[in-house]
């Protein structure tokens, strides 16, 4: 199977924050890979602005770099390097002042989209945009991107929100949440709705839990000091597995369509109940060996440099939806460092038949999975129930119906374009299906911040759990007392 590229028309594209390290890792590579798949016109500028004083022949030497090493030796070629590097430009800018801007706007052409990304700290957001007003470079077309973190809680969110409005409508603010460019996040909504097979099961009747896992093997790091002021609630569930539970949670949209979509998923977060003290468990990760190597992994204490931090670098808790069509079912959340495994997945436990017909001792019998992989190796796996091969009576045995999309798509399907590419064409398509709505944040920090309230007021400490374990104890009797289990990460 071959995937078609559609080119988009020719644009405007200038990224604040081009020498750091978002845009050195994901950005630039991938709007290479675009256009080395040929979606991106010759005619198209790709601009530069930081704060760096530099030449345009100097950033293009950084971007040769990042493409040097974060982009495939296939896809490599010095004609298409060269060819890239004649549409990518570089102006020196200051966020706060007026130097630069007067030159950027002469670089930006009249007649096509014009995007903006915000590949800066969100404190700089307001005054990029007042400074993009300023200098006319706001115009009908003109479309911002934005990063994570949308504020910190409700107050900033919606002071955030109030700022950006204040210049761009909301049409052209473009909220980018990486893990809704995942092939297989998207195929989640295909598999939902363009198939009969589930969604008259995909309901609280046939659906005994479902479990959203995000497990990284890294720690926090050299952002440990950021971190600790975050913690996984705010860096990963108020956005990400937000974001997951409400594809498998909408209703189905009147139509693909971006309100339609974002309003389905709008209703899913406003009937978020809320979480009770006891269906919550957090931790934070000890230090530990490296392996036959004598220097130990510091713990997440070492990494935040606050002996008395109280942040979490792992989350699990129990959520319900409370609508007619998920009344009783609950979804489990998870995710943290220092883990097992580098793991994403989404895992739709389906409830036992009502009635066995077969001699099958009870504790044998394993229930229909249905699990979306998002990372690595992205696809889904649906695990039935059949007969054992051979002779000697009716014996069951689980087996996995599996689809790597790597396998099933061949080696041109295979080469699955990143999230962040997905993403930056669909805002020159200007398509905001994948992008959140201003609402859709709010509503998310208003589920998300008496959580925080009410262990911050408690004073509770995270309990501590070894590298490179599944997480603290606590999380399996979250999951052991409902008479259910974690899947294993792996």
């Amino acid at each position: 199977m071959v995937s078609r590229v559609i080119p988009v028309d020719p644009f405007d594209l200038v990224i604040f924050g081009a020498t750091g390290d978002l845009a050195t890792r994901k950005i630039l590579p991938g709007l290479y890979r675009r256009f080395f798949a040929g979606q991106i016109p010759e005619g198209s500028k790709i601009v530069g602005a930081a704060r760096t004083a530099q030449d345009s022949d100097a950033f293009r030497a950084q971007v040769r770099a990042a493409i040097e090493e974060f982009v495939g030796a296939a896809k490599r070629d010095p004609a298409q390097i060269e060819a890239f590097l004649s549409i990518v430009d570089y102006v020196a800018v200051d966020a706060m002042g007026d130097d630069g801007w007067a030159a950027l706007a002469q670089k930006l052409r009249d007649g096509r989209v014009h995007a903006f990304y915000f590949s800066v700290a969100p404190s700089l957001f307001g005054a990029l945009a007042e400074r993009l007003h300023s200098y006319k470079m706001a115009g009908p077309e003109a479309r911002i991107v934005v990063e994570k973190p949308f504020g910190r809680d409700l107050a900033s969110a919606r002071a955030l929100n109030a700022t950006l409005a204040e210049h761009f409508d909301e049409h052209q603010i473009y909220r980018i949440d990486h893990y809704l460019g995942k092939e297989t996040v998207q195929n989640l909504m295909a598999v939902r709705f363009a198939n009969i097979l589930f969604e008259p099961l995909w309901n609280s009747q046939y659906i005994d839990h479902v479990q959203i896992t995000v497990a990284e093997t890294v720690g926090v790091g050299g952002r440990g000091s950021y971190y600790d002021k975050s913690g996984a609630m705010r860096d990963m569930v108020q956005n990400h597995l937000m974001q997951l539970l409400c594809l498998i949670a909408m209703e189905p949209p009147y139509h693909f369509d971006p309100d339609a979509v974002r309003d389905e998923k709008l209703k899913v977060i406003r009937a978020l109940q809320p979480v009770n003290s006891s269906d919550i468990v957090r931790g934070q990760y000890l230090a530990q060996a490296r392996g036959d190597c004598d220097t130990p992994l510091p713990g997440y204490i070492e990494d935040s440099e606050n002996p008395q931090s109280k942040t979490e670098s792992y989350i699990a808790l129990k959520a319900h939806v409370a609508n007619w069509r998920w009344q009783g079912t609950p979804f489990y959340l998870r995710t943290g460092k220092r883990l097992r495994a580098r793991t994403s997945e989404i895992a739709i436990t389906f409830k036992q038949p009502p009635h066995s017909i077969f001699d099958e001792n009870e504790s044998e019998w394993r229930e229909n999975v249905l699990v979306i992989r998002l990372q690595p190796n992205e696809g889904m796996n649906l695990k039935v129930m059949i007969k054992e091969p051979g002779p000697g009576g009716m014996r069951l045995v689980q087996v996995p119906l599996d689809m790597s999309f790597a396998e099933a798509l061949g080696e041109d399907g295979a080469d699955i374009p990143d999230a962040y590419e997905r993403l930056i064409m669909d805002v020159i398509r200007g398509n905001q299906t994948l992008f959140m709505r201003g609402d859709e944040v709010e509503a998310a920090w208003a589920w998300t911040d008496p959580i925080i309230a009410g262990w911050e007021a408690r004073g509770d400490k995270p309990a501590s759990y070894d590298s490179g374990s599944s997480g603290p104890e606590d999380a399996l009797m979250l999951m052991h007392r409902d008479g259910r289990r974690w899947r294993e990460i792996r």
